[in-house]
């Protein structure tokens, strides 16, 4: 089947149904833009900002990726762009019009798939068609193409169970593209996946997208992967996310599809993104001085997703190499891509254990003492640095302010809803949790769901929480 095939069967079937598509925008035509574009949420302490005058234009023809790390609010950006969550301030337009609700010319496509396990993948593809008011038959016609479109021909009547993760995530681009929006949105569509599966869809998008029988006239992709940016896309917007979500840099990507890795083009363009994000050129923090103390962080910062196992031993092996190194050359030398090392870099950072200087992670004063320490003085060390964190401190002064000394996983998990997907909010709970056992802040009983302070840990053996030292 192609594209042809089945516009040729839908144009009667908008006709009939009601619906009329605004006609199809030529390359170039602005589709998306944001002007001065702010979000915050409400926290316990005031307006906790999440993006900073965001000025941004999707024309027909492109593939925007919005890449940065944890917290520079690329999720919270494109669900403004999708008219799933309002701005604070400035505007977000389709077409010229300011959005006020759902976008209409916009689809979806989720890390986790968010598929309704209940119903069939025929059934699963048709969801919205059904809100658009299509008849039965119509949309059921249209979805078995969208399905062959995809590749899962023959699954219509699998259950999301029975699928693997790959194909659960091809339904999910079925779903999207089955209402021909003018902007298909993903959210790091592939992170879920594993490397090899994760190419393959990654190869027949832009294969489909070339072959300009895409049923999308542009594409937002949000990700955290630098060379997945510069694989796909024709422009990075890179978010920073100090101390709120803003336009750090925009990269032109002028080079055919399919792009080769090998190309010194290829090679210098991810370098000159990875440089971007790991840098810091306007802050004056010098390695060897505490983040706590000298950069108060800001209350929504999320964690990385990083064990206490994982940065401990990257501590370790910084320490080995003289408490410097080129990040690049590390990941090269422990085998993975530079992206797998950066959630460990930014836990450092965040801790104050290490900075980042240029391409180098640079121990301070305190990481340096923590790599080199026996067990028990490491775990005071952390306990030290993880306390000024503010998900760990808000758990810890939660509990000590209960005079059970114990509160169920729910309570957090309200909180972070104002702040966080619930994917993330479960990923921020399983990190705090990991920190807060480590530096025996308090312990966590995972039967009740319930967190309990640690009377003989650190501050139960102190009348105050520790200090700098």
């Amino acid at each position: 089947m192609n594209l042809n095939t089945l516009r040729k069967f839908r144009t009667p079937a908008l006709r009939t149904s009601g619906h009329v598509r605004p006609d199809r925008a030529v390359d170039g035509q602005v589709l998306l833009e944001t002007v001065g574009l702010t979000k915050s949420y409400a926290g316990a302490d005031g307006e906790l900002p999440v993006l900073g005058g965001i000025d941004l234009t999707v024309r027909a023809g492109e593939v925007v990726a919005l890449l940065g790390k944890s917290g520079s609010g690329k999720s919270t950006l494109l669900r403004c762009l999708a008219g799933l969550v309002p701005a604070s301030s400035g505007t977000v337009s389709y077409r010229g019009r300011a959005l006020n609700g759902a976008n209409p010319g916009t689809a979806m496509v989720f890390q986790n798939f968010a598929l309704l396990p209940w119903l069939t993948v025929q059934q699963n593809v048709e969801l919205g068609l059904e809100a658009q008011g299509w008849n039965a038959p119509d949309r059921a016609e249209a979805a078995r193409q969208a399905i062959d479109l995809i590749g899962l021909d023959g699954f219509e009547s699998a259950y999301p169970k029975e699928l693997s993760g790959g194909m659960r995530q091809r339904v999910g681009f079925a779903r999207a593209l089955v209402v021909e929006p003018d902007v298909l949105m993903m959210d790091e569509p592939f992170s879920a996946l594993d490397v090899l599966t994760a190419e393959n869809l990654r190869g027949e998008l832009m294969e489909l997208w070339e072959s300009g029988q895409f049923p999308t006239r542009a594409i937002v992709l949000v990700t955290h992967n630098i060379e997945e940016a510069v694989l796909l896309a024709d422009r990075i917007v890179v978010l920073g996310s100090r101390p709120y979500g803003t336009v750090q840099a925009v990269f032109e990507v002028d080079q055919d599809r399919p792009r080769d890795r090998t190309a010194p083009a290829f090679e210098e363009l991810i370098d000159q993104v990875y440089r971007t994000m790991t840098g810091r050129p306007k802050e004056t923090r010098t390695p060897g001085r505490s983040t706590a103390v000298d950069r108060p962080t800001p209350a929504n910062t999320p964690l990385p997703t990083a064990s206490v196992d994982g940065l401990s031993g990257l501590a370790e092996l910084v320490a080995h190499a003289g408490g410097r190194c080129d990040l690049a050359d590390l990941a090269d030398d422990l085998g993975l891509e530079v992206d797998d090392v950066l959630p460990l870099v930014d836990a450092l950072d965040l801790l104050g254990l290490a900075a980042v200087g240029g391409n180098d992670l640079v121990l301070t004063e305190r990481g340096t003492a923590f790599a080199r320490a026996d067990v028990q003085t490491s775990k005071t060390i952390f306990a030290m640095a993880a306390i000024g964190v503010p998900l760990v401190q808000l758990i810890t002064s939660s509990l000590r302010q209960n005079p059970t000394g114990t509160l169920r996983a729910g309570f957090f998990r309200d909180v972070l809803a104002h702040h966080f997907t619930s994917v993330q909010v479960e990923r921020q709970l399983e990190t705090a949790t990991d920190w807060g056992r480590y530096a025996e802040l308090y312990s966590y009983d995972a039967e009740p769901q319930e967190y309990r302070l640690d009377e003989n840990g650190l501050l139960g053996r102190q009348d105050d929480e520790p200090q700098q030292g």
